[in-house]
This record gives structure tokens, sequence and C-alpha cells, in this order.
């Protein structure tokens, strides 16, 4: 049994082989799920540092963005926001390309090894047996044989023997026959039972163990093959990230880059330009004459008082250095200084024809819906838009009220009324704005601040949008993908966005987070 011996040290050689391989890449799973945390960590830290540092809405370092070095703050902040993005996705894509795959193809990699061990053991116990089968057939050969010879030997001698009868020669004779025969038997079996075990052994030395060996060998090139894809893997999915992170780091260079000093000191004299004229020169006060002070028209007249003097100039010279009285703001802006109040006054203006237009579009469309209404009247009653026709004409007539007292005040303050963007005379006999009027529309240099600015509105009012029904979860949905939200199954949430084709739909918890979730996961309802 020697080579028996050496073939199954060489058996365990590759059972320890096949395991060191799969504690191999058991080994690598781990380092890539702890990679996968740590950027899951660092980009959740640049989250709530951007979070931390980025201006909040409507506070006074976002009024700040005006300026281009707070400007290039903020872009760095986003930029920096959309770098985070990518470190989350590099750990998603390790987690998923990598982590559950090498998990899985592990698992399936355990049981087959496990299948063609036990394969191995059955053929080994299968020869075992059939080797003990064969001892015991040889043994019981030998012991048989052994009393064949016996009984042939006493016959012989109680042939030989005098004073033996007859009876007892053919009894001993007939002991010996039936022993021969027995001998013979067992010689039979012996020779079948050795040929079987030879057979058996040349099947499982030259076929059996052979084929298991193989397909271990296959396995295990295809653990390597599986593992070296793993490492590819692992570079490749920094590697396709790369040129957005590239992107990234060009925007924050060129936020840098776009910094204006001169600008950035040009927008706050802007800003803050008061409009009030520099005071003139004092009057030479001569108090070696004696002439009247009320009749002096002369820089060499009577001197006036010092304190007159000063009360005088007071609020023109001495107030460059003070500080501001905080005073309340009046709808008029009278408050402010002469430039700044034009400013406001125009921004006013340029709100309220924004209001007065969309008031404008909506007459519009009711009155297109009235008359559809009328020539088709099972599509609707025309008596019913009465209410909003109204309600839309008083709106009309109280922002061309509010307009008209604006630029009132914007002609005391000096400002050009050529600038306004809509007037009373801007509108039609039906109420509708006719675009060929000449105060209809500012000067075309700022149509593209107006529409940035309308675009800034609607998407703070879609941020707020008021739920459009209800939704009920079907399954669980773990939402871990960005821009979705996690659902368990049974909870209730509110839908702010329905489902436009694309299989998600938006929606909304009591606590004000929100995301898209499968619409096949739940069951909605829409308001009517």
């Amino acid at each position: 049994m020697d080579w028996g011996t050496e073939l199954w040290d060489q058996y365990d050689i590759i059972d320890k082989h096949t395991q060191s391989g799969l504690d191999l890449v058991e080994k690598y799973v781990k380092f890539v799920k702890e990679r996968t945390e740590i950027e899951q960590n660092y980009a959740k830290q640049l989250r709530n540092l951007t979070k931390k540092y980025s201006p909040k809405r409507g506070s006074k370092e976002e009024q700040e963005c005006r300026f281009s070095n707070h400007q290039a703050f903020l872009d760095i902040m986003n930029e920096l926001n959309d770098y985070a993005g990518q470190r989350e996705l590099i750990a998603e894509n390790m987690m998923m390309n990598i982590c559950i795959e090498l998990t899985k193809y592990l698992q399936e990699l355990k049981q087959e090894r496990k299948m063609h061990l036990t394969e191995a053991k059955k053929a080994q116990q299968s020869l075992e047996s059939t080797y003990k089968q064969l001892d015991n057939s040889k043994k019981r050969f030998e012991r048989e044989w052994r009393e064949a010879e016996k009984a042939a030997q006493y016959a012989e001698k109680t042939d030989q023997d005098l004073n033996a009868t007859k009876a007892d020669v053919e009894k001993a004779k007939q002991q010996a026959h039936m022993r021969t025969h027995i001998a013979e038997e067992c010689k039979n079996d012996y020779a079948a039972q050795l040929q079987k075990y030879n057979k058996e052994q040349n099947n499982f030395y030259f076929t059996d163990i052979p084929v298991i060996f193989n397909r271990l060998q296959d396995m295990d090139e295809r653990r390597i093959k599986k593992l070296s894809q793993g490492y590819i893997l692992f570079a490749d999915t920094e590697r396709h990230v790369m040129p957005i992170i590239g992107k990234c780091l060009e925007g924050m260079t060129r936020a840098g880059t776009n910094v204006n000093e001169r600008n950035d000191s040009v927008v706050l004299i802007e800003q803050h330009k008061s409009g009030f004229e520099r005071p003139g020169d004092l009057d030479f006060e001569d108090y070696s004459q004696g002439i009247n002070r009320a009749s002096s028209d002369s820089s060499l007249g009577t001197p006036k008082g010092p304190l007159e003097l000063l009360g005088k100039n007071r609020n023109k010279t001495f107030r460059l250095f003070n500080k501001k009285s905080k005073s309340v703001d009046s709808e008029s802006f009278t408050h402010l200084p002469p430039e700044q109040r034009r400013k406001r006054l125009q921004q006013k203006i340029d709100d309220i024809s924004k209001e007065l237009q969309k008031e404008i579009d909506q007459s519009e469309a009711l009155g297109k819906m009235k008359d559809v209404y009328e020539k088709n009247p099972q599509m609707g009653d025309p008596a019913s838009l009465a209410p909003q026709i109204t309600q839309t004409a008083q709106n009309m007539d109280r922002l061309r009220g509010e307009l008209n007292k604006y630029e009132g005040w914007l002609t005391e303050a000096g400002g050009r009324g050529d600038t306004i963007r809509y007037s009373t005379h801007s509108l039609n006999n039906n109420g509708a704005h006719n675009p060929n009027s000449p105060g209809a529309l500012l000067d075309e240099t700022d149509n593209s601040q107006a529409i940035y600015t309308e675009f800034d509105d609607e998407f703070e009012e879609e941020d707020l949008a008021a739920p459009i029904g209800q939704c009920t979860a079907l399954y669980n949905f773990p939402g871990s993908s960005e821009g979705t939200i996690s659902m368990q199954e049974g909870e209730v949430l509110s839908v702010v966005e329905e489902d436009k084709g694309d299989g998600w739909t938006r929606v909304r918890r009591n606590n004000g987070d929100e995301g898209y979730i499968p619409t096949s996961y739940a069951t909605i309802k829409l308001n009517k």
C-alpha cells in the first residue's frame, strides 16, 4: 500500500491548497469591504463638511455670493459635494461588483469542493470495502484448505490402520472429500474477489481519483481567474471615476481662477453707493469786520457761529464714519440713500411686473378655456370660470395700481421711466399683454437675469411642492442608491411627483425626507 499512501499524501496536499485558495478569496472580500467602509465614511465626512460650510438659503452668506471670491468658495463646496458623490459611487461599485459577486462565487466553490472531496471519500471507502471482502475470502480459503489437508491426512492414516473398520475408513474419506470441496469453493471465491478488487483498484487509481483531481484543479484555476478579475476590478472601479474626479478638481481650479478682486470692489461700491452729493467748501468767516451777516454773499462775509456751522453741515460731513441709526423700512424706501432707493424701487417694479405678466397669462388662458367651453359645452360650463376670471381681473387691477405707484416714486427719485418692464399701456382692450408696446420689456441685457431669477423661483416652489396623493408600501425597499429613499412594508408616504414613465415615483415622509421608490413596490392613490 505504499502507492496508496503516497496518493493520499498528494490528496491531502491538494485539499490544503484548495482550502488556502478559498481562504484567500474570503480574505480579499473582507479587505474590499473595509475599503468600501472607508470610502463611505470619507464621502459622508465630505458631505457633512460641505453642508457645514455651505451658505444657508436666504442667509447673509448667500447674499454675499454676488462677490466672486464668495461665489468661488460656493463653487468649491459644490464641486467637493460632487467629488463626495464619486467616492460613494466607488464604494457602491466595489460592494456590488466585487464583494457581493465574490461572496456568491465563494459559496459555490465551497459547495463544489465539498462535493469532489465527498466523491473521493466514497471511492476510497468502496475500495477499502472491496479489499476487506478480498481479505476475508483469502483467510477463509487459507483456513478451509488447511482443514482439507488435515482431513486428507486423517483419512489416509485411518486407511492404513489395521484396527480401523471399513465404516471408519469410508467416513474419513467422505470427510476429506467434503473438506476438499469446501476448500475449492473458497479458492474460487477468493479468485473472484481478487479479480473484483484488482478491477476496482485499477478504476480507482487510473480513473476515479484522476478525474476528481482534474476537477479540483479546474476549480482552483477558475478560482484564481475569478480572483484576478477581482484585483482588476479593484483598480478599474476607481479608474472609471477618475475623469469625473478630474473635472471636479478642474472646477475647483476654475473657481479660484474666476476670482476677480477688481470686480468685487466694483460690485461692493455699486451695491452701497449712496448717491449723496459731496459737501461744498466752507465759507471764510472774517471776525475782524463788522459787516451784517445777513447781507453777506461773498466768501469773505461775516462769519457764522461755530455751533451754527457745525449744525448746518453735521449730516453731510460727519455722517461718513458714524454708525447709521437703525430705521424702519418704509414702502417707498425713503429711508435709503438716493442711489439705493432707486435700485430698490426698480427691483420692486420688476417683481410687480413679473407678477402682472403671470396674471395676464392666466387671464389669456382662462379666456381661451372659456371660448372652448362655449363652443363645446360637453367639455365644461363656461360659467364655472367666472370666479377665476373675476379674481384674475382684480389681481391685475391691484398690480397695475401698485406698478403706477412705484413708477411715480421712481420718477420722483430720479429713475428712468423707459426701464420699466411693464406699464399700464402695455395692456390691450381684452386685458392681454401687447408685446409691441414701448414699455413692455426691459433691455435685452436684463432678459437673461430675469429668466434665471424666474427659474430659481420655480425651483424653490418645486422643493416645497404640496403632496398630490398617498402611497402604501407593498414590499421593503432598501433605498441604497443615490436619490432613492428606503421604506418598509405597510409604510404610508406622501406622493409629491407621479411616475413619468421611467418606473419611479417621488415620495416624502412626514419628517421631510424625500426620494424615489419603484412604482411597482407600492399602491398609489392620487388626489382628485
